[in-house]
């Protein structure tokens, strides 16, 4: 089957080229040995399917990033490269269309945002820059369709161009240069509403602001979604799904099998989020409780993707969060976490390496409270005065900074510094903001629910085994000795691994005092993520680093508590 790839600089609208190109059959995948994502899809060329792959944005053929060498790696299977470049940006994205040009593979430059070129003053001479490249060039409107059927015109004709000689880096710029001086004119223009707004939103002094005001408002509509999908679509789903599940387990009786598919009734009844079942908790966490999330924040993100707000947001927030091991994007994980810690996590895709999700990922799960934990937290402590809630949650942002300080000190490899272009904000498509986000739910799901039923399996075989019980008293002493509670509350920080909320309510039973209750809130927050972030940290870092970030929060946790201890109450 014949293949081609789609190559550009990021922010160029490659996305919404490959999905005119393919429409809704795509698939998304990992690079073989990363954790880097492309998507592939199906065209027919001259009767025939072909397959196209939308491969990461790169600004050069020489990588400096996980997503630049697998954009070079899809780039060596490809039998025809369609090079995605932006007509507002020539100068910057001709670099990327040389170095393929060297590469001998036939090549089509479909020349993006010609709508945008027109309205910024830009003209370009079209059939002169096609002689200067050697290679057809065809002015193309993603967002609208202007020009496709050129372009697919232009595929289906393209045969092997002529050789270009290898040129050095200094030698491609000065012809980058000479070509845009002699295809490319600029007109004079008065600054626009969308200029201004542009300017605002990455200057420091209004940028910032408008940042905070910007997440915030995303995190509250993206938890304030998920909850209306939860309790108005999920929940009345699986009351419907309840009946048939109890003759089920009336069907099955009492014994070991029901335990493990079912789980224990709660009130007499089947109880999705407690009953600890595979057909019950295996089954609603993920589609009942994670879906809903995951479905509004992958189209938040979509959104800021395709709008041109998102590089501007890393570049405002980059020297704050390179001191911890992290660049600018990493803002995103940190107030979506805020919500809940699930999209947070999966926001984590945004960075560039391993080393990066890892470190924004733990910080998150670990440091960061989710919306519910914020309100048991409130409601614990609440009656006790201003002073222990504030000071639960101060504790919580200095844990983030040390932690990313260690984590960045700890582990192998370098934080890349943040090179971005700044993109026109544009006007994103409902179609293809629609598309991107059923395509990333539909990988999730793929992934997400096999992880959870196998973790529910686990947990279940524990707690039969009596193993679980085990640990809890193991960690006994640790418990009343370092953090200086009754032995009960070893159970409760158990119980966090399953919901770290409800755990936190089931301190006011245990008759502590407020330090007491400020010092287990705070272990409790920080011991586990809950069993869905257990899902995703597992889906995005693999079973292994999400083993090591796990013991890294346990330990964080207890070490935290214990300093919080000898403060509070003494040694």
């Amino acid at each position: 089957m014949k293949r081609l790839v789609l190559m550009g600089n990021p922010n160029v609208g490659k996305s919404l080229v490959f999905a005119r190109l393919t429409g809704a059959g795509v698939i998304s995948s990992n690079y073989p040995g990363t954790t880097v994502e492309f998507t592939s899809g199906k065209i027919r060329l001259g009767g025939e399917l072909a397959e196209v792959i939308d491969a990461p944005g790169t600004y050069s053929l020489q990588p400096s990033s996980d997503a630049e060498r697998v954009a070079q790696g899809v780039l060596e299977i490809a039998d025809l490269v369609v090079n995605v470049v932006d007509a507002t940006n020539m100068e910057r994205n001709l670099l990327l269309t040389l170095e393929l040009l060297e590469q001998g593979k036939p090549l089509v430059v479909a020349l993006n945002l010609w709508d945008e070129a027109r309205h910024t003053g830009i003209s370009i001479d079209v059939p002169a820059l096609e002689r200067l490249l050697g290679a057809p060039v065809v002015p193309v409107v993603a967002l609208t369709g202007e020009g496709f059927r050129d372009l697919m015109e232009r595929i289906r004709g393209t045969g092997v161009p002529a050789g270009h000689p290898a040129l050095s880096d200094e030698e491609r710029w000065l012809r980058v240069g000479a070509i845009v001086r002699e295809v490319q004119t600029v007109a004079h223009r008065h600054h626009t509403l969308r200029d201004r707004l542009s300017d605002a939103t990455i200057m420091p002094a209004t940028g910032i602001p408008l940042a905070a005001m910007v997440l915030i408002a995303l995190g509250g509509a993206v938890v304030l979604a998920g909850e209306a999908l939860v309790r108005f679509v999920t929940d009345p789903l699986f009351q419907l799904y309840q009946g048939p599940l109890s003759t089920f387990a009336a069907w099955l009786g009492d014994g070991l099998l029901r335990e493990i598919l079912v789980g224990e009734p709660v009130g007499g009844k089947v109880d999705f989020a407690r009953s600890m079942g595979v057909l019950t908790t295996g089954i609603y966490i993920p589609l009942g409780i994670v879906l809903p999330f995951i479905i509004t924040f992958y189209l938040a993100l979509a959104l800021l993707e395709d709008s041109g707000y998102l590089p501007r947001l890393a570049t405002l927030t980059d020297t704050l969060f390179h001191r911890l091991g992290l660049h600018g994007h990493a803002v995103v994980p940190l107030f979506l976490s805020l919500g809940c810690n699930v999209p947070g996590v999966l926001s984590t895709r945004l960075l560039e390496t391993r080393r990066q999700r890892f470190i924004a990922a733990t910080l998150c799960a670990v440091s960061v409270p989710c919306a519910s934990k914020t309100a048991m937290i409130f409601g614990v402590l609440g009656p006790y005065g201003p002073f222990y809630p504030l000071l639960v949650f101060s504790t919580l942002a200095v844990v983030y900074v040390l932690g990313g300080l260690l984590l960045n000190r700890l582990l192998p490899g370098e934080s890349t510094e943040i090179f971005l272009e700044i993109p026109p904000y544009r006007w994103p498509s409902p179609a293809v903001l629609a598309q991107k986000t059923w395509m990333r739910v539909r990988v999730f799901l793929a992934e997400a629910i096999p992880f959870m039923m196998a973790g529910v399996l686990v947990v279940n075989l524990l707690t039969i085994t009596g193993l679980l019980y085990l640990v809890a008293l193991a960690g006994g002493p640790l418990v009343t000795g370092w953090l200086g509670l009754p032995g009960d509350a070893s159970i409760v920080l158990l119980t966090g691994l399953f919901r770290r909320d409800l755990a936190i309510g089931m301190l006011l039973s245990l008759d502590l005092t407020p330090p007491q209750i400020a010092i287990a809130t705070t272990t409790l927050t920080m011991l586990f993520p809950c069993m869905a972030t257990f899902v995703v940290l597992a889906r995005e870092l693999g079973i292994r680093d999400m083993l090591l970030s796990v013991l890294f929060m346990a330990g964080l946790a207890f070490l935290t508590g214990g300093v919080m201890k000898i403060l509070l109450v003494g040694v």
